[in-house]
C-alpha cells in the first residue's frame, strides 16, 4: 500500500479560508488500495477557518489585510512533512494555487486573482525532502504513478 498524504480539502474537510472544501470523489476510489493521510497545514500552523485569504509574495505569506502569518505557513508546512516523514510518505496530492499546498500554479501574492507558476510552503518542502507533489489538476497523471 502506498501512503499518500492529501490536502484535507480534497477529501471534504470544511477547511479552506473560505469554510468550504474542494472534494474530489475520485480520492475515495484510492482508499482501498492506498493509505491516505489527510492534513491542512494553515489549520496546523495555527490558523483558524474561516481565515482571511492569503497569498505568496516573496519569502513572505501574507493576509490580505496585510498581515503576515508566514510563521504559521512554516509551521504548519514543518509539522505536515513531519507527519509524512513519520510514516514513509513518497506522494503527496495537494490542493493547486494554495499558498501552502499550491503546485505549479499559486496567485502573485497582490490578491488580484493573478496565477503565476510557483510553489506553496508546503509543496516546496515536500519536493525538497524528496516527495513527489502533485496538484489536484493532475490527478489522472497522479493516478497512473501511484498504480504503477
Amino acid at each position: 500500500m502506498t501512503k499518500i498524504v492529501v490536502s484535507a480539502c480534497l477529501l471534504g474537510c470544511n477547511c479552506r479560508y473560505d469554510g468550504k472544501n474542494c472534494y474530489i470523489r475520485e480520492i475515495e476510489e484510492l482508499k482501498g488500495k492506498h493509505t491516505i493521510i489527510p492534513v491542512c497545514p494553515e489549520q496546523m500552523g495555527g490558523l483558524s477557518t474561516p481565515r482571511d485569504p492569503s497569498e505568496i509574495n516573496g519569502d513572505k505569506v501574507f493576509s490580505n489585510k496585510g498581515k503576515d502569518v508566514t510563521e504559521n505557513y512554516r509551521r504548519g508546512a514543518e509539522m505536515a512533512l513531519q507527519i509524512a516523514k513519520m510514516n514513509g510518505v513518497e506522494y503527496a496530492l495537494f490542493k493547486q494555487k494554495s499558498p501552502s499546498c499550491g503546485k505549479g500554479k499559486i496567485y502573485d501574492g497582490t490578491f488580484s486573482s493573478t496565477v503565476i507558476d510557483g510553489l506553496g510552503m508546503t509543496s516546496r518542502m515536500f519536493i525538497q525532502n524528496g516527495i513527489h507533489v502533485y496538484a489536484d489538476t493532475e490527478f489522472e497523471e497522479f493516478k497512473q504513478q501511484i498504480d504503477k
